[in-house]
């Protein structure tokens, strides 16, 4: 960046929150993955792991849960800009050191515009639906460290998070 500061792009210049115009943008390949994690009892991550959770298949559900999520970001993030994805990741893998689940998504598309509301979107209600499956087992559970890990493509460039693994 050419020794300026980053401003807030969806704030004008009367101090109003608009949607950023994009269509002066070049389309490129744009990808965004996101990370976040579920820490539980190790008896509820047996009991996930055993599939003996009251609502089912927790991992299954939000897996799906978080794709769906991801699609429909504009929905829920008022100045976001609707996106046709052309993929969305969901992983979601056991941590022992949590204990718990640790989450990862990747969105992925051709635009005008990036993709990191899609993966941290993804990434929250994956964890959101992980605690409502099991939240009859264990209320306590904690949802965090959710943030982006790592983006490429468009004007700003690539991005890794200083502490991604």
């Amino acid at each position: 960046m050419s020794g300026q500061k980053p401003g807030l792009t969806h704030i004008d210049a009367s101090g109003e929150a608009h949607m950023v115009d994009v269509s002066d943008k070049d389309e490129t390949v744009r990808i965004a993955t996101a990370e976040g994690h579920v820490k539980m009892a190790t008896e509820t991550l047996a009991l996930i792991r055993q599939g003996n959770a009251k609502k089912g298949d927790v991992i299954g559900t939000a897996r799906l849960a978080g794709i769906m999520a991801a699609k429909r970001t504009a929905d829920l993030i008022p100045l976001c800009h609707p996106l046709m994805l052309t993929k969305v990741t969901v992983e979601i893998a056991e941590d022992a050191a949590l204990p718990g689940l640790r989450v990862t998504a990747t969105a992925k598309l051709t635009g005008k515009t990036g993709v990191e509301m899609e993966a941290l979107t993804a990434v929250s209600v994956a964890c959101l639906t992980i605690y409502d499956m099991a939240k009859a087992a264990d209320k306590a559970m904690e949802i965090g460290g959710i943030r982006l890990l790592e983006k490429s493509g468009g004007k700003s460039g690539d991005f890794r998070h200083p502490e991604a693994r």
